[in-house]
Parts: C-alpha cells; structure tokens; sequence
C-alpha cells in the first residue's frame, strides 16, 4: 500500500470516526427524554407468554398479603383477650380460649410458618418468572441484532450495544424477578392495610391517610429526577465499556503505538463521568429518603399520641389500638417500600426503553414477500449492471460509480487498483450487506433483491483479508463453513489451505483452545484456518480478498495450487495485488475511484499500458 493510499484511509477513519460519534452523542441526547414508566408496558408481551408462572404467583401473593393482615388481628386479640385487658368484650365472648396464652401463641406460630412457606412460593415463581423473561429478552435483542445491516454497526458503537444487552436486561431482570413483586405485594398488602385501619378506627385513620400527599409528592417530584440520571449513567457506562472494549480489542496496536497513558486517560475520564452522574443521581435518592422519612416518622408519632389519648378515654382498647398501630405500621412502610421500588422502576424503564430501541430498528436488508429462488445447482454467472452505490455514513462521496461487470460460470476474476478503488464494496454489495442505489446486482440473471438474502449467501464464500475468527477450537473455526460438515471434510479442508501441519503441532491438535479472536495463532495462521474455513463451505461462488496476504512465499504457493483446484468448478472474484494471483485470472477488472477502467487479461492490459501496467510496476517493481 502506498503512503498517500495509508493517509487517504486514514483520513476515511477520522472522518468517518467523528460521523459515527455524532450520531452515538444524538442517540443519547433522544434517548433521553424519557420520562415515564410507559416503555415497560413493552414487556408485557414476554410476561404473558407464561401465563401458568403468573397465575402460580398471584395465588402466593394474595395467599401472602392476607396472611399478613392476618396477624395484627391475632395480636389484637392476644393483648384484649389473653392478658385480660378486655375479657368481658364481645370479641372475646366469641373466643373460648379464655387466658390460656400458649393458644393464642400457637395460633401465631402457624400463621407465621404458612405465610413463610406462601412467600417462598412467591418468591419462586417470581423470580422463576424473571429469569424466564430476562433469557427471552435477550435471546430476542441478540436475534435481532444478527438480523440488523452494517449501517447500524456503523452508528452504534459495540460496546454500547453489549451494554444494553447484558447492563440494561439486569436492570429489567431486577424489576420483573423482585421489585414488581415487591410492588405488587406491597400495593395489596397496604390497600389492605388501609381499609381495615378504617375498620378499626377511622378518626386514626383519617390522621394517618393525611401523610399520602407528604410522601407522594416528593417520589413524585424526586423519581422522574431520579429517571433522568439513571438513564444518563447507563449511557455514561455505556460509553465507557465501549472505550475499554476498543483498547482491548487492539492491545497490541495500542501498545506498539505507546499509547497506554491516553487510553488510561480517556477510560478514566468515562468512569469518573460515569461516577458523578451516579453521585448525583445518589444525592437526589439520599434526599428523597430524608424527607419522606421525616415526615413519615412526624406523623406516625402523632397519630401514636392521638391514638394515646384514645385509649386513656375509653374510645379504643388497647388490642384495637395495638391493631391499627400494626396496620398502620404495614401500610407506612409499603409506602415508604413503594418509593424505594419506584425508583428501580423507573431505571428499568429507562433500560426498557434503551433496549426496545433496538428492537425497534429496521434493518436495511430484508427478505422479500415472495423472494425467487436461486437454480440448482447455482451456476455462478455473476453481473453488476450500472451500478452506483454511496456508503449510508458518507452519503455524499460515491463507492461506485456506473459499474458494469460481468463473471462468467467458473471464470476467475481479479479486481485489482488502488485502496479505496471500491473493490471490497463489491464484495459487500454482491453479499447484499447493502443495497446500491441504482443499478442491479445479479446472480445467474436474477436482481439478489429479489432473493432471500440467506439463501443468496448460502450460495457464497468468502475469505477476508485479515479475516475474523472466534473464541473455541481450531475445529470450531474451520466448522464455522459448516457445521454439520464431518470430521474427515474439516480435516480435508484444512489440508487443502495448508493449516493441518500446524494444527496438529497445537497441544491438543484440532481441539486446542485458541483464545478470544484466535489470537494465539500468527496472521499467517489465523489467515490459513479462515481459508479452510471457506474451503469448507464448499460454495459455488468464492470470494477471496487479499487471502494471501499474510502468508510467507512458501505457504502461498501451496495455498495458490489449492485455490486452482477450488476455482475448477467455481465461480471466483479475487482482490488481490500479487502478480501470482493476477496472472492465473480469467480477466481481470482495473478500478480507480470507484470506477472500473479496463478490463482484459494480464497481457492484454500491459499492452494498453495505462493504470495497470502503472500498478504493476510500482506494486511489483516489473514489467511483463
């Protein structure tokens, strides 16, 4: 690659760098302005799928909430009746327990062991219920990620992407499996509260109801600023996690360019950001917590010494009094419960949103209503007719500009010209990773358009210069082609591109462990598994871009002779700038400035002259 040719892509970066952060800095800008709980009614698709699960836990919960309203009337009686402060009221006519304590007791003791087994079984289904969803979320958002086109990728950054698939589901999987129970629970048990309050005594009772707007309010007031910061923290984690995850993807780039006291720097910097907005979001919680509480505790002490004066009158017994100070007690705390609750409430709301968000984007590429089908066996006849084709992120520069090409079944074609010719866009279009927009894209004289893009790619294979591999075994690697494929195909596959030998010298042959990203393995190796990988596919169509180009003299050769065994009976378009490559191709297609400027074999374009015979010189330091 010449230097100009390293600045121009460099530059391409940069700009198409700040492009991106950008657009990251406007999603987060719109996706702030949430405000209430309503996203998480977006949810209810995936609780309602388990309709035994829900019922289970309402049963348990209303089971749990009655017997918990249960035991302030036991305890009424064991203070009117058992200690005889009462013993000729009607009430206690009703029992004939008399003094007997130890009944009264016993009574309790069971209450307390069935409402300990009903809230362990609301618990569960619960939490079961929870778990259920959250593993359906995120089996549904990474689903739809996989379907979702580059144009995407291209505006939201991975790391933030990660972030709300593992962050945000969290944060989900808190409300559905505890705080909505919590809630719910909390809401029955305090409605029930209140009204056998008013039973009880409704003059306490009317004390007590005049604390709501001392405590409403403020939750109100202090959950939506609560929200708002919430929903900035993610997105501040969210930032950070996708610094790290860059940095440590390119450790060795980052390392070899000493660059380790900036990376240290920005990540630093995204933390600490992300650690104010979580101290102010702290501070406003702290004093929501205060004031209600103040006011909770001010007012429950009142009502007690109202309630004092009551029973020096004679207007309530002691046991009534004990009653409503328990109800009471119930239904301040939910309260106070609920406000705790509210706040998780609305940080899930803000992760629901953020993740519905992703589900709510359409990707670019979409099956049609009735696609065609491709003829079987694909013959390989491969066309662009006009094409023009600009890059979503960079509407304004052209990566094609009326490209006309044509393969013939089993022809070998090279592309070759300068980096940013357009050659690899070729690649993306004839994957339909994009669309172009004008012109067609055809295989065996059908617009790709109108075919499913799975079945279109089904019918390809592709070996990327510097090409990706995962996480697992070399054989994970190579199976990737296919997954069903035997063990004697992988094998055979591997032989074919010349990564066998090495394999086999890992320490534990096809199924050593190569690390994240393969990197154990030299680029020269990684290059050969990804080669095998193809060869596996054993698709008509291939595509090779730069596929050699980590290889030493000697591996390329063995890998060339391999490629001339594949291409026998395949259609194959190559990128490539060795003069190797070039010399065995049917034709080969010259580009510059997403044009293609000539067309011809090797010796036909010398004679020309012009760009080729220029490439072939400068790239090759000879002349043919």
């Amino acid at each position: 690659m010449t230097g100009k040719a390293i600045v121009m892509t460099d530059q391409a970066n940069i700009d198409r760098g700040s492009t991106f952060a950008s657009e990251i800095e406007a999603d987060k800008a719109h996706r702030r302005k949430a405000r209430t709980a309503k996203p998480l009614r977006r949810l209810a698709p995936f609780v309602l799928a388990y309709p035994g699960l829900l019922a289970a836990f309402t049963v348990f919960l209303f089971l749990a909430s009655a017997l918990t309203l249960t035991l302030p009337a036991a305890f009424r009686l064991v203070v009117d009746c058992g200690f005889g402060g009462a013993s000729d009221s009607a009430a206690c006519t009703n029992f004939t327990l008399g003094t007997d304590l130890s009944a009264y007791f016993v009574g309790g003791i069971i209450v307390a062991l069935l409402l300990g087994m009903v809230s362990a079984l609301r618990y569960y289904f619960i939490s079961r219920l929870g778990e259920r969803v959250i593993a359906d979320i995120r089996k549904t958002v990474y689903d739809h990620l996989l379907n979702l086109s580059p144009t995407f990728y291209a505006q939201t950054r991975t790391g933030e992407v990660l972030s709300r698939l593992t962050t945000d589901t969290t944060l989900i999987q808190t409300v559905i499996g505890s705080s909505i129970s919590i809630a719910l629970r909390t809401t029955a048990t305090t409605s029930g509260a209140l009204i056998l309050m008013v039973i009880v005594s409704w003059k306490l009772s009317l004390l007590v109801l005049a604390l709501g707007p001392l405590i409403i309010l403020p939750v109100m007031a202090f959950g939506r600023r609560i929200q708002r910061l919430s929903r900035s923290s993610q997105d501040s984690l969210a930032n950070a996690s996708a610094r790290a995850s860059e940095s440590l993807r390119a450790i060795e780039t980052v390392q070899a360019f000493t660059r380790e006291p900036e990376e240290r720097a920005n990540f630093a910097g995204a933390v600490e950001q992300t650690y104010g907005v979580a101290l102010r979001r702290i501070r406003v919680r702290a004093s929501m917590t205060a004031i209600i509480f103040s006011f909770i505790l001010a007012g429950l002490i009142a009502v007690l010494w109202f309630g004092a004066v009551q029973v020096k009158g004679g207007a309530i017994t002691p046991g009534a009094m004990t009653q409503f100070v328990m109800y009471a007690f119930v239904a301040i705390s939910g309260v106070s419960m609920l406000t705790e609750t509210y706040a998780e409430v609305m940080r899930a709301a803000g992760a629901t949103e953020r993740l519905m968000e992703i589900l709510a984007a359409t990707p670019d590429i979409k099956a049609p209503s009735n696609p065609r089908q491709l003829p079987k066996p694909i013959r390989g006849r491969i066309a662009f007719e006009s094409v023009d084709f600009y890059y979503p992120a960079r509407p304004e520069a052209a990566a094609l500009k009326g490209v006309s090409f044509q393969v013939e079944p089993g022809q070998t074609v090279a592309l070759v010209g300068p980096s940013g010719a357009g050659k690899s866009t070729m690649f993306q279009l004839l994957l339909r990773l994009y669309d172009p927009q004008a012109g067609s894209v055809q295989v065996d004289n059908i617009d790709i358009r109108e075919l499913d893009p799975s079945a279109l790619r089904e019918g390809l294979s592709i070996v990327q210069q510097n090409a990706p591999l995962f996480g697992g075994s070399a054989a994970e690697n190579i199976r990737f082609g296919r997954s069903n494929a035997s063990d004697e195909d992988m094998i055979a596959a591997a032989k074919a591109a010349n990564a066998h030998d090495f394999i086999m010298a890992l320490p534990d042959g096809y199924d050593t462990q190569l690390g994240e990203a393969a990197t154990t393995l030299s680029g020269g190796q990684r290059q050969r598994l990804a080669i095998a990988r193809a060869i596996l596919r054993e698709a008509p169509i291939l595509l090779l871009d730069e596929a050699t180009s980590a290889l030493d003299s000697e591996s390329e050769r063995a890998i060339q002779d391999a490629f001339e065994r594949l291409s026998a009976d395949r259609t194959t378009i190559v990128i490539a700038h060795r003069l190797a490559t070039v010399l065995k191709a049917d034709k080969i297609a010259v580009m510059e400035d997403g044009h293609i400027v000539d067309q011809g074999t090797h010796a036909e374009l010398l004679e020309r002259g012009g760009l080729y015979a220029r490439f072939v010189e400068l790239q090759f330091g000879m002349q043919t």
